[in-house]
């Protein structure tokens, strides 16, 4: 790729100087402890992004959803999130486990502002409070824990931009099913009706198990 032409920004004072400072509402308006309108967040979102980092800066992020209020609050300032079965990648695990900080985005549906929780996580494999993770009968095997430091509400500019919740801006098949993508990507060797059959409606069945 030519980059010649390319004028990069090197230096947190080219960024200032570029984007401009920030109003001190925007600074005042980050918190350490989870207000009673983070709270309700919490309860009504039923989805969110977990951003992790290895020690030498490789990132991960990992979607997370399940019915809404599965983040458990467990004090003003810990909240946990259970895990579902998945692939088993653990990509984002193993990078707790090395470096503990976090970043989070909390989305409620038809919602353009975010909750937005930066903090340190511990994998946790036995509590009492999975007793209130439970959900479809599924206990989960671990949950992440995270010690808020950094809480904040997030304005809807991206979500406006981007019409993410306008049903006629959506276009779902202008790219091929998960199916196809399965097969040309991650296991060329199995038919695409199998893959179809595979992820269909039954797809649904084995989430919690």
């Amino acid at each position: 790729m030519e980059t010649q032409d390319w004028e990069s920004i090197n230096s947190a004072d080219e960024l200032r100087e570029l984007l401009g400072t920030p109003k001190p509402a925007v600074i005042a308006k980050e918190r350490k402890t989870l207000h009673e309108l983070d709270r309700a967040w919490l309860a009504a979102s039923p989805f969110c992004l977990i951003a992790t980092s290895d020690t030498d800066g490789s990132c991960d992020v990992s979607p997370k959803g399940d019915p809404p209020g599965f983040t458990l609050i467990l004090n003003d300032s810990t909240i946990a999130i259970p895990e579902r079965p998945g692939n088993r990648r653990a990509d984002g695990f193993h990078n707790i486990l090395r470096n503990p900080h976090v970043g989070l985005i909390y989305f409620v549906p038809g919602r353009g502002d975010t909750l937005r929780v930066n903090g340190r996580a511990r994998l946790v494999r036995k509590a009492p409070f999975f007793d209130r993770m439970v959900v479809k009968g599924h206990r989960p095997q671990l949950a992440i824990v995270v010690e808020i430091e950094q809480i904040f509400h997030h304005c809807a500019k991206a979500f406006l931009r981007s019409e993410l919740w306008r049903p006629e801006s959506w276009n779902p098949q202008a790219l091929p099913s998960r199916a196809h993508i399965a097969q040309a990507l991650e296991r060329p060797e199995d038919p695409i009706e199998e893959l179809e059959r595979y992820y269909g409606p039954s797809y649904a069945e084995g989430m919690y198990r």
